[in-house]
């Protein structure tokens, strides 16, 4: 029997993920399934009540990989109770009467190399070590080269005159990226559209409405978690500034943690889990830079950032920053998620003309 893979989708980090597992496991690789309405229902309905978003969006995907032909099911998550939830995850499916392989790239919370290394040989016992360090290294700087174009996009996708440009180019960026046979290809890649987005035209004033977005990194990262919302900001002309991505929590995160809480010692002694300690310490940072507002996004019943909500409001409030806390989960009204940002747009605009 064919082994046909699949695994949760996060935004556009299906591209990395897919072209290592392609290039190293010799199976099929099931393309990620957009979440949709259909996903929610189905991950709300097998889910404990007061389980996280993130788990049930996950768990929906999941079905309905399996219930398209999929055989294998993986499954990486950390940094919260979030990486302890493939144990469960995997005996609601088998409960289901799902017949299926299940790799937990993450046990504990931790993910450790050399466990990754045996399972991953579990699915292709030719695998080859050199080889998979090598296309791993290679799924590594796409990450790094995607989240770098990113950033440039938020901070200018909100002025550009000719709409829908940028996610064009970075569309078409993400499908070469995917072909790339070499280190070499994918860095030609990168700087080819890079450039080329650097010479979208852009119309944006020096002052403009400058808005920065933390909060839990799941609901963050994947747009669907959080109906768009920066695609939303974008149609108010605001210069986006989002600092979790896959880039700083897998390669940065570990080294620069203990400087965050250093600098926000006023307000945290300790690590308060997740990415509470982190978005602490950004709310600090944005208000000290004078940021026209911060927009906190969080699923439900995370239990980190509602232990951080109180502090970074008592920052915003001692520096007269505007913020506005969202929480999203299988329930939350998009319609009142819009009215609710362009209130939000109204008061800070008045503030800057002030």
């Amino acid at each position: 029997m064919t082994k046909i893979l699949a695994f949760p989708q996060m935004g556009n980090y299906y591209v990395p993920a897919n072209y290592l597992f392609s290039h190293i496991l010799n199976l099929k690789i099931m393309p990620p399934k957009k979440i949709t309405k259909n996903t929610i229902e189905l991950g709300s309905k097998n889910s404990p009540d007061f389980v996280c978003t993130p788990f049930k969006y996950t768990l929906g995907t999941m079905i309905e990989c399996l219930d398209d032909g999929a055989n294998v099911v993986m499954q990486f998550g950390g940094g919260c109770r979030y990486g302890y939830y493939s144990e469960l995850q995997e005996q609601i499916l088998k409960d289901l009467g799902y017949d299926f392989i299940y790799v937990n790239l993450i046990s504990a919370g931790k993910a450790d190399i050399k466990k990754i290394y045996y399972k991953l040989k579990e699915l292709n016992p030719r695998l080859k070590i050199v080889k998979s360090l090598y296309y791993l290294l290679i799924a590594r700087f796409m990450v790094k080269y995607m989240d770098k174009v990113d950033d440039y996009i938020r901070h200018n996708i909100g002025f550009e005159k000719n709409y829908g440009e940028f996610e064009a180019l970075n569309g078409k960026m993400l499908k070469e990226f995917s072909k790339v046979k070499s280190l070499f290809e994918l860095r030609h890649v990168y700087k080819k559209y890079f450039k080329l987005m650097k010479n979208v035209q852009v119309n944006k004033p020096l002052n403009c409405l400058k808005v920065g977005i933390i909060g839990e990194l799941y609901t963050i990262m994947e747009p669907f978690a959080n109906y768009y919302l920066e695609r939303e900001l974008a149609n108010y002309n605001i210069e986006i500034t989002r600092f979790t991505n896959v880039e700083y929590l897998l390669f940065q995160k570990g080294s620069k943690l203990k400087k965050y809480i250093k600098e926000a010692r006023e307000y945290i002694k300790y690590n308060m889990g997740a990415d509470a300690s982190d978005n602490v310490a950004r709310t600090l940072e944005m208000c000290k830079q004078n940021y026209d507002g911060i927009i906190h996004i969080k699923s439900s019943f995370c239990t980190p950032e509602i232990g951080a909500m109180p502090i970074i409001s008592k920052i915003c409030e001692k520096y007269d920053v505007p913020i506005i806390f969202f929480s999203f989960d299988s329930s939350t009204s998009e319609v009142g998620i819009k009215t609710r940002l362009e209130a939000f747009y109204d008061m800070i605009e008045m503030r800057k003309k002030k």
